[in-house]
């Protein structure tokens, strides 16, 4: 008989093991060696850690009352030249999982390949891009062979490494796709049955673990549907088959914030109110926190693989913040709610559920298997307290709140309720940077035609040009004025994200986008010569898009150049331009030992209120064990690296609503620094005072 008809009915719930090894599942939960699991997951993803960290923050997880950890695969970071491939450091993905299953956890692994995750290109190699006639994410089979390919080699690690818990390894579940729901109109025909050859495909790589689809209401089976968002009790339309499990893939515990944007800040009592209302009106069984149990830099995006406009730290405002703190009350309070859900278990996975009302606004969720095993969630949805009548008994709730009681009778938990201290985290400064005589400052220069890498008769599309290795790329281009004409303007109209304009090495202005508005219109007034004027615009990209259909298509950069005056418009869009990629100092990597050597330092003091500067400064490492960060707030616009490492954007002078800058201190993992002579190296677009950069320590004390 197939597996698939081996159809009962058990208190009122169609239950079908789907056999998967030691992994199986039915209409309640997961089935790990034969028992039904409520798990509790939270995600760590590798690259925006470091290997000394992830040991730490695994068994911050693990006490904080989590069973499984997921993760994303990444694919541009271990295949970033078609063919060659890179597993070390923070991208071993093999070293990270054996970690989690070194300290007891199981592991939820979202191989994708699309991944989105605020991450440059969603996940893919850019190299992608240009293999002919391919559409990401589409029944195209470029992309199929490209996606399978991948997939596989992944697939076949894990089993080399017997990572699968059908070998007796950690990983129960495996991720195909992400999201896909949200784009699959846009490819009209063609979407429908990249879904199915998606499921099949995974399926056939035999992982004997179950995969699932997350935001794909119509999961093919045997894939199981999942849900992603703020408030999946409420949201979630369910799983599409009544013998799958309900599973919450991404319970969003705060947002990722953008440069000029506030944080997102959601309290405790509301993750702990959403996740007790999955598990009660859903019959949840795994919850997975995105990202509560953060990323080292605990959720630091090194280097350029944030997506736009995307600031550097990442879902700060996590239980662990970025710094592998922990965030008070977050962290206790889903502590004490993981711990009353788990006393209910018993309950939750094999009693029979029914729900009742017991007010306008109140609700009672009840599992019960028989006289001795019961479980409630006591549910008051009015912002105002209430007294309701269960079990024969009076009972106050708190407003906005569930009560858990697993044994029917007494409440050990209320999400309203917090009992944890409140902590303040702070940061001590350690270091003045201020001895002028420690900097070095060297200039990138504006580039003109003369030094361009190429011409082309037309403005060309910025990431097929860069192939997404720069934020920076030089349009220039000579313009002969021979005109009466005054009051000049130059007009650029562009699809990146920043534009710095100079003509004949004069600074015209800068002018940027935002994450809600992400194109520029620069206007703004010029002098120009009889005679020939160097036009000289740097186009910069803030982090590549990660997300909607047609990626690959998207078009970035300058689109239409003009320059205007009372009597004539000049389109300027179709003369000859000069490319050149990137900078200076990148091409000499100025920013290593080896790099700096090469160019000639001068003192800061030349270069004053001037930009596209490159500093250098030297420290050495700050005693103790606290986590550290380099405070940037008197810099502007740039990048930062420590002894080569590339620790990120950096962007000052984007301030928020609120007036301040949306980030400040940047995280410097401890495994970055040795203890003397550590070299601090920025590229300044804008103008800053590196004289009042500031060494910090971070810590947090209870308020």
């Amino acid at each position: 008989m197939k597996v698939m008809k081996m159809v009962t009915v058990v208190m009122l719930f169609m239950v079908v093991v789907v056999m998967a090894g030691d992994v199986t599942y039915d209409g309640r939960s997961l089935i790990i060696n034969g028992s039904r699991r409520m798990l509790f997951s939270g995600s760590i993803h590798y690259p925006r850690s470091t290997p000394e960290m992830w040991p730490y923050l695994i068994s911050q997880a693990k006490d904080g009352g989590l069973d499984v950890i997921q993760t994303y695969v990444f694919w541009n970071v271990h295949e970033p030249i078609q063919g060659q491939f890179n597993f070390q450091g923070r991208y071993d993905l093999v070293r990270f999982i054996k970690e989690i299953r070194d300290q007891g956890l199981y592991v939820s692994l979202r191989i994708g390949p699309f991944i989105e995750s605020e991450w440059k290109y969603g996940g893919f190699p850019f190299w992608l891009h240009d293999i002919p006639g391919i559409v990401f994410r589409s029944d195209n089979e470029p992309f199929k062979f490209q996606m399978q390919k991948f997939v596989s080699m992944i697939v076949n690690m894990m089993k080399s490494e017997e990572l699968y818990a059908s070998q007796g390894g950690p990983i129960i579940l495996s991720q195909i796709e992400n999201e896909y729901q949200n784009v699959e109109g846009a490819f009209h025909e063609k979407g429908p049955p990249y879904v199915k050859w998606a499921a099949s495909m995974a399926t056939s790589l035999n992982t004997g673990v179950p995969w699932i689809m997350c935001k794909q209401d119509d999961a093919p089976d045997p894939l199981i549907n999942t849900c992603n968002g703020l408030r999946c009790g409420e949201t979630f339309v369910g799983p599409n088959r009544p013998y799958k499990p309900a599973l919450w893939t991404e319970n969003w515990v705060s947002l990722y914030q953008v440069f000029g944007e506030e944080p997102y800040k959601r309290s405790a009592q509301d993750i702990a109110f959403h996740v007790a209302l999955f598990i009660a009106k859903m019959n949840g069984s795994f919850v997975n926190y995105y990202m509560v149990y953060l990323l080292l830099s605990w959720g630091t995006n090194f280097g350029r693989f944030a997506s736009a406009y995307v600031i550097t730290s990442y879902y700060d405002e996590a239980p662990l913040d970025e710094y592998g703190l922990i965030r008070q009350p977050k962290w206790g309070h889903l502590k004490d709610l993981h711990a009353a859900v788990k006393q209910s278990s018993e309950a939750l996975l094999s009693g029979k559920p029914t729900s009742f009302s017991l007010g306008q606004a109140q609700q009672a969720y009840v599992f019960q298997a028989n006289s001795e095993i019961c479980a409630a969630f006591l549910m008051n949805n009015d912002s105002k307290q209430a007294s309701v009548v269960f079990q024969n008994g009076n009972m106050s709730c708190r407003e906005k709140s569930i009560s858990i009681l697993p044994d029917c009778r007494n409440v050990v938990f209320n999400t309203a309720t917090v009992k944890v201290q409140v902590g303040m985290r702070s940061s001590r400064v350690i270091l003045h940077l201020n001895d002028v005589q420690n900097w070095g400052a060297f200039a990138d220069g504006v580039s003109d035609i003369t030094d361009a890498s190429f011409t082309q008769q037309s403005l060309l599309e910025q990431l097929n040009v860069t192939k997404d290795e720069t934020d920076y790329l030089w349009y220039t281009t000579s313009y002969n004025f021979a005109s009466d004409d005054d009051q000049l303007v130059l007009w650029v109209n562009s699809t990146a994200h920043v534009l710095h304009a100079f003509v004949n090495d004069e600074f015209v202005g800068s002018q940027h986008g935002s994450h809600k508005s992400p194109g520029v219109t620069f206007e703004k007034p010029v002098s120009l010569k009889n005679g020939k004027n160097d036009i000289s615009l740097l186009s910069v990209m803030v982090g590549s898009p990660d997300s909607g259909a047609y990626l690959e298509r998207r078009v970035l950069g300058l689109r239409q150049v003009k320059i205007r005056g009372i009597k004539s418009v000049r389109d300027l869009s179709n003369q000859v331009w000069g490319y050149k990629i990137g900078l200076q100092g990148e091409s000499t990597e100025i920013y290593t030992k080896e790099g700096s050597e090469k160019v000639e330092w001068k003192s800061i003091d030349i270069f004053a209120h001037q930009r596209l500067i490159w500093y250098k400064t030297t420290f050495d490492a700050p005693s103790g064990k606290d986590p550290v960060a380099v405070n940037l707030g008197s810099m502007g616009k740039g990048e930062v690296w420590i002894n080569g490492e590339n620790i990120g954007r950096y962007w000052i002078s984007f301030q928020t609503p609120n007036g301040h800058p949306s980030q400040t201190l940047y995280h410097i993992p401890r495994s970055f620094l040795k203890p003397l002579g550590n070299l601090l190296v920025l590229f300044e677009e804008e103008v800053g005072n590196p004289t009042e950069i500031t060494l910090e320590t971070i810590s947090v004390a209870n308020a």
